[in-house]
């Protein structure tokens, strides 16, 4: 039996299509209905790993996840990774491909057409509905000839099309009725009805709108969605960051987190769920002044390490970074964002940039060299708190927990899993064991040893690790000290200490914290 099929396309990019399509999904579900998403090809630096453990568009994950079923690459057989304005890497049914440029790529399009086919294929062959993703808009009549994931999925599966609009950025009757117009007939017969998507106020007001729309194009409108806030569900590409630049700076009590918006920035939605924390601000930041004040900054992951890494230069923020780890206050580093926090990015190979050696900050002692081969891997996450209380020791390596400065650095990594978690066993077996703020103020010693790393990794640069402990996760398990109240503090106790803090002598009454801050920022008496 071979699955129905519709599909969802848009007047544009960001309207909405990705959230439309996760909710039919969830829809045909409930109803007891098989159902999968499918998007021939993806744009995308935010990627999941599937169950086969290839890599697929984070949207088609959680729509996967909607519809109650493991993500697969079938689901998006094609996924284009940017790694420059005119350069992606190609990664298909899940593996790389290799890096081209836009003329290169479109040459391979015959071949990457029966890929989209067998995929979409397989899928009907085995769920009763599959709801059908395109990319962009259907009318760019520039790239008609070479369209491989709208109208020309739409015909070869004969699927009805739900176009979507955006009314929130306004002009949406115009997008409606210019994209029938830009359609050849054939195409236009399979758009079955629109869909205004974002609308805030009173519905009735769209009434004359909606019958214009019918009487000019002969397509009803099936439906008016209401713009929703506070969406926990991920964004597709860093378009959707535009609007977060406007963020309001945290009021007293609140965390301030600051994002470093690197030019190509991937996995970001990693950090969405922070933005739904009571008591959080996070903010997307991309000039040193807008780091200033915040109480972690996070460096994140990056498709192309080493220009990203010329960027941070150049545009000062490496200068503020270095300021900032001198300070003592925390950095967190995630994934590329983590290998340029370490000594230096080694790509002989060619693999992310044609640069074989790229200088990072120097903040932690690790160097990064890459593979062509990337290991990818499916992972559980849990709670920081319970570790923390269990004390227990697990996990791949890969996370740099520490504190670096000029003069000194201590630094832990991620240790094998282990049943036995207690501080004493960690220390006989030589494993990390995560201490206090206090504790790690007054702590100095010798480097930890360099250490290489592959992609997937994630670090702290600072004393800060355990920041927000009580609701932060991590993917790798550490071998960590028993519950103490020094390290797992509530949220808006951690705000109000630091805020106290501030301004206030450096080490005041504890001579052990005293002993470890430069004499130039004593106190007097």
């Amino acid at each position: 039996m071979t699955a129905a099929v519709i599909m969802v396309q848009g007047t544009a990019s960001s309207v909405g299509k990705s959230l439309v399509v996760t909710g039919l999904c969830r829809l045909f579900r409930r109803a007891g209905l098989r159902v999968a998403p499918f998007k021939a090809q993806n744009m995308a630096l935010n990627a999941a790993v599937a169950a086969d453990g290839g890599e697929i568009g984070r949207a088609q994950a959680v729509q996967a996840d909607a519809a109650g079923i493991d993500p697969t690459v079938d689901m998006n057989p094609i996924l284009l990774k940017p790694e420059g304005d005119s350069r992606s890497q190609v990664v298909v049914l899940g593996k790389p491909s290799g890096s081209m440029t836009a003329a290169d790529y479109h040459r391979h399009k015959p071949e990457l057409r029966s890929v989209v086919r067998e995929a979409l294929a397989r899928l009907r062959a085995r769920f009763d509905v599959v709801v059908i993703e395109g990319a962009g808009s259907p009318a760019e009549v520039n790239l008609k000839d070479r369209d491989l994931v709208n109208m020309d999925v739409a015909k070869a599966a004969g699927a009805r099309v739900l176009l979507v609009g955006d009314i929130d950025r306004g002009g949406v009757f115009a997008a409606f009725v210019g994209t029938m117009e830009l359609l050849p007939p054939e195409e236009r017969a399979l758009v079955g009805g629109f869909l205004v998507n974002k609308f805030r106020g009173d519905p009735r007001l769209l009434d004359s709108g909606l019958d214009f729309l019918r009487e000019r194009t002969g397509v009803p409108v099936v439906g008016v969605l209401p713009y929703l806030r506070g969406l926990r569900i991920a964004d597709e590409d860093s378009v959707s960051l535009d609007h977060r630049r406007r963020t309001r700076r945290a009021a007293p009590g609140e965390l301030e987190l600051a994002i470093v918006r690197l030019p190509r920035i991937a996995n970001y939605d990693e950090f969405d769920a922070l933005e739904h924390e009571p008591g959080v601000v996070v903010r997307y930041v991309d000039r040193p002044e807008e780091l200033r004040g915040a109480d972690l900054v996070v460096l994140p992951g990056s498709k192309s390490t080493a220009p990203d890494l010329r960027w941070l230069r150049a545009s000062g923020v490496a200068d503020e970074l270095g300021a900032r780890a001198a300070r003592g206050d925390p950095i967190l580093g995630v994934c590329g964002g983590c290998q340029m926090l370490g000594r230096a990015v080694l790509d002989p190979d060619g693999v992310e940039s044609d640069e074989a050696e790229a200088a990072g900050l120097g903040l932690l002692p690790i160097v990064t060299r890459f593979r062509r081969e990337k290991t990818t891997a499916r992972v559980r996450a849990r709670p920081l708190a319970m570790l923390l209380g269990a004390g227990g020791a697990g996990g791949a390596g890969g996370a740099w927990w520490g504190r670096s400065s000029t003069a000194s650095s201590r630094t832990t990594a991620c240790a094998p899993r282990s049943s036995r978690g207690s501080a004493r066993g960690a220390a006989s077996r030589n494993l990390p064991v995560r201490r206090s703020r206090a504790a790690r103020r007054s702590t100095t010693g010798s480097p930890t040893p360099s250490r290489s790393t592959s992609t997937g990794t994630s670090c702290a640069g600072s004393p800060g690790c355990a920041f927000r402990a009580r609701r932060w996760w991590a993917r790798e398990r550490v071998a960590v000290l028993p519950r103490r109240r020094d390290v797992v503090r509530a949220p808006r106790r951690l705000a109000r200490e630091r805020s106290a803090r501030r301004g206030a002598c450096p080490g005041r009454g504890d001579p052990a914290v005293r002993a470890a801050v430069p004499r130039d920022r004593a106190c007097a008496g």
